[in-house]
């Protein structure tokens, strides 16, 4: 059997090449690290979270929840890392991230039927392939990607969070608690009403890093930078990333007026990033500004939070359902580059790719997955005609409504998501059988 090309060994290329290679069909996997890295990288290893290390809910009333238990059902990859290395978050899977990637990393290059390639493609592959370079594709490869028929290239920004020592806390300022009275898996560090106004004037007016084409318009919504954020209006960060809501200071016994949550990033809970504090600000100044916040008054910061630009396809009409090139048969996208955004999503479409390609490189039909499911609903998406294509997270909202009425939005959401796991059985059993973990 031909050897299949996988480009990009993130997480949808990671989780493409693994079901394939369980399938008996050689990979290569092509990985420009250690050779060159993007500005978001730091490590050598494959599937590095540049971000968050959330993989965010857990619940099956939450359609990412739902999503990560589909692709657990189908035995990817990526959700055994997950699993196997995750760290107390609440509801949500979080994990530590060296070790979840040296996971990974450890399974693709002992697999027998996987050969690592530690070069940079700069060119087009010819099929049978997948690209799952990322939304921080090399422009060498971008540059052969625009001159494809029918690609019009689009882009976005992205952000990610700060990281502190827990031993630099101010720890007179910090309570655990996660929302709702689930447990205690958060550090939480309150502000008084004055000093979070003084926090969000200083916040407008610090410093910020030039980002070449930077426009709040081009910036993913989820990954809003706080300083964008907290230009909209002063109580915007309050219904934000600081809202207090569900959580009470054991101290007073009462509210705080705003809450800034710290998650665990390591197994060894010496590590948390602050949750949603995605900045373009300068070194200085996040020391500066963040530490208007008590608990961070003295904090050592192991990673500043940075702003890098991510490039996605404009798939509908480029791309089918299957993650193929229309016009090009056996050669697919996955991951964030077709405009699924996230981490479990970009895994799900890494392991639908795998699946369609192993079907077709061995004469058997493939079998899309429905909109049903939450895996069918996001390769839907990307196919879907839309004047205005733009990265989308897994929502209830694309997936097919029930055929009844259910009163209560809880209640509705899992429903769709019982009903989307007995699809997910059947579809096992009857065409996607052998599943390995």
């Amino acid at each position: 059997m031909h050897d299949v090309k996988v480009i990009g060994a993130g997480l949808a290329g990671c989780e493409a090449a693994w079901q394939i290679a369980n399938r008996g069909i050689k990979v290569k996997l092509y990985e420009m690290k250690p050779n060159k890295k993007s500005p978001a990288h730091v490590s050598d290893l494959f599937a590095e979270l540049v971000c968050s290390n959330s993989l965010r809910s857990n619940r099956l009333e939450n359609a990412v929840g739902l999503l990560k238990e589909e692709i657990r059902r189908l035995g990817s990859l990526i959700i055994k890392a997950a699993d196997t290395t995750q760290v107390p978050a609440g509801g949500a899977l979080a994990v530590d991230r060296e070790k979840f990637s040296e996971f990974i990393s450890d399974k693709i290059k002992n697999h027998p039927n996987i050969e690592v390639v530690c070069d940079e493609v700069k060119e087009l592959p010819s099929p049978p392939a997948i690209i799952a370079t990322g939304p921080l594709t090399s422009d060498a490869l971008i540059d052969s990607i625009t001159n494809m028929h029918g690609v019009s290239g689009l882009s976005f920004y992205d952000a990610a969070s700060p990281i502190v020592s827990k031993s630099s806390l101010d720890m007179e300022h910090v309570f655990r608690a996660s929302r709702y009275g689930r447990g205690d898996d958060y550090l939480n560090c309150p502000m008084d009403k004055d000093t979070y106004y003084h926090f969000v004037d200083e916040l407008i007016n610090a410093k910020t890093v030039a980002v070449k084409g930077f426009e709040d318009s081009k910036v993913f919504e989820a990954c809003m930078p706080v300083e964008s954020m907290a230009k909209r209006g002063v109580q915007t960060l309050a219904f934000g990333p600081l809202k207090p809501k569900g959580l009470i200071d054991p101290k007073t016994g009462k509210m705080p007026f705003a809450v800034l949550q710290l998650r665990q990033d390591d197994a060894g809970a010496s590590l948390y990033n602050l949750v949603g504090f995605q900045t373009r600000l300068t070194f200085p100044e996040q020391r500066r500004v963040f530490g208007i916040i008590p608990a961070l008054k003295n904090a050592e910061y192991l990673r500043y939070g940075v702003m890098h630009r991510n490039t996605f396809l404009n798939s509908p009409g480029f791309l089918n359902e299957f993650y193929e090139v229309i016009s090009t048969p056996k050669l697919y996208f996955a991951g964030q580059i077709t405009g699924v955004e996230g981490y479990v999503e970009s895994a799900a479409s890494g392991l639908a790719v795998g699946l369609y390609m192993s079907k077709q490189l061995k004469g058997e039909e493939r079998t899309a997955f429905t909109s049903n499911t939450a895996i069918g609903a996001l390769g839907k998406y990307i196919a879907r005609a839309n004047s205005n294509f733009q990265p989308m997270n897994i929502n209830f909202g694309i997936m097919d409504s029930l055929d009844k009425k259910i009163r209560g939005k809880q209640e509705k959401n899992l429903a769709i998501s019982n009903r989307a796991l007995k699809t997910i059985d059947y579809i096992i059993k009857s065409h996607y059988g052998g599943i390995y973990n």
